[in-house]
């Protein structure tokens, strides 16, 4: 996993340097959230990670409720909390997942997780796919390009 924790240490480099140059009320693309609110997305997605992992490296499975995107988007109002305090804790809440995901114990990287009503799925893919996911919400925050 130390691959894993080295790539989203990278991508929160990657953030840090770009995010002055982020119009963070503007939506990504007509119709779709404001920056902020995708960040916001971000946080809330590290969150229910952070849960998922250490739970699963506590347990011999995992069975964790689904995540209401929309909904924790909403009920938050992210398009009205400060983009900077909202970076600041994305980018320490990340910090925090690096660490967690690079002690994963190789016992625990096939524990069984099920989320919501998906099929269950390794706590290695898992943290695997949360860096994916964090991927393709980055190109909607980032000038096109960066990554």
């Amino acid at each position: 996993m130390n691959q894993t924790a080295t790539d989203l240490r990278n991508l929160i480099d990657l953030v840090q340097r770009l995010a002055k140059d982020i119009a963070w009320q503007e939506p990504y693309a007509t119709g779709k959230w404001r920056r902020v609110q995708v960040l916001g997305h971000l946080v809330d997605s590290a969150s229910n990670n952070h849960q998922r992992f250490v739970r699963a490296m506590l347990q011999p499975s995992l069975e964790f409720p689904a995540y209401d995107a929309g909904g924790w988007v909403a009920v938050q109002s992210y398009e009205s909390f400060p983009a900077a305090a909202l970076l600041e804790l994305w980018t320490t809440y990340n910090t925090l997942l690096a660490h967690v995901i690079e002690r994963i114990p190789v016992q625990s990287l096939q524990v069984e997780c099920r989320i919501g009503d998906n099929e269950p799925v390794s706590l290695e893919f898992l943290a695997i796919d949360y860096v994916r996911h964090l991927v393709h919400h980055l190109k909607q925050i980032l000038p096109e390009n960066a990554l």
